[in-house]
């Protein structure tokens, strides 16, 4: 790797070295932590579509869409806080990578890639499905969904392309749930390793420095000619 984007130099102990307990990681570890508390508080919700064979009534399909629909239809405040959140993460590994050490690289680099798959995750089928909830396209009368595919649109069947109806729509979106909850734990087990390999990188420095220390302690003690005090005292022994 070229090094204008690594400082092979920089380790945990350098002054510049922004490892797991700089501000640039709690602004990693508190967006995660957010997200992952809106999808523990919408586990309730999608609990019977992909973790029960109990059947899923009509009735259920109903109360979830009328709460997906108020989760899109809230204020515009909660957008935005939903984006400052998403840029704040980014905002800390862009800190993170900025003249980044070997440590840096390995585990915010790993950790940055898995908050991108989940942003794409968030955008193309959580935000999209809700987009679709609030518009309530499955009620139409003409929505191709709600037939079986063999009676949908002969160019959909032609391109391999089905579209799915309300019930398979809500499971894809719970899946991209619980999809989303698996990466954001993965950004959260790289940054504990960091915090992991820097303890231990420190011990071991700690270690060497205590029995390079030692070492030089005996040589001395072994090579210092006796003083005059030590000579008298020998002789009176003697």
């Amino acid at each position: 790797m070229p090094d204008k984007w690594v400082d092979w130099s920089k380790t945990v102990r350098s002054k510049d070295y922004r490892g797991s307990s700089s501000f640039a990681t709690f602004m990693i570890i508190g967006p995660v932590c957010f997200f992952l508390g809106i999808l523990f508080a919408e586990f309730p919700y999608d609990f019977p579509l992909l973790w029960t064979s109990d059947p899923i009534t009509p009735a259920y399909l109903d109360e979830l869409e009328t709460h997906l629909k108020f989760v899109h239809q809230s204020p515009p405040l909660i957008s935005r806080m939903l984006s400052i959140m998403i840029v704040t993460g980014f905002l800390g590994f862009f800190t993170k990578l900025f003249k980044a050490s070997e440590s840096n690289m390995l585990f915010d680099g790993a950790s940055l890639v898995l908050y991108v798959i989940g942003v794409g995750v968030y955008i193309a089928n959580i935000v999209k499905g809700l987009r679709f909830v609030s518009a309530g396209i499955w009620h139409a009368p003409d929505f191709p969904g709600n037939l079986p595919p063999s009676a949908q649109s002969p160019q959909a069947a032609a391109d391999g392309r089905l579209i799915l109806g309300r019930e398979d729509s809500l499971k894809v979106m719970a899946a991209s749930k619980t999809i989303l909850a698996l990466v954001l734990l993965g950004v959260l087990v790289l940054q504990a390793g960091q915090w992991y390999a820097e303890r231990k990188d420190t011990e071991d420095f700690e270690r060497a420095a205590h029995e390079e220390a030692e070492q030089k302690n005996a040589g001395t003690n072994t090579g210092t000619p006796p003083t005059a005090a030590e000579k008298r005292a020998n002789k009176k022994k003697q």
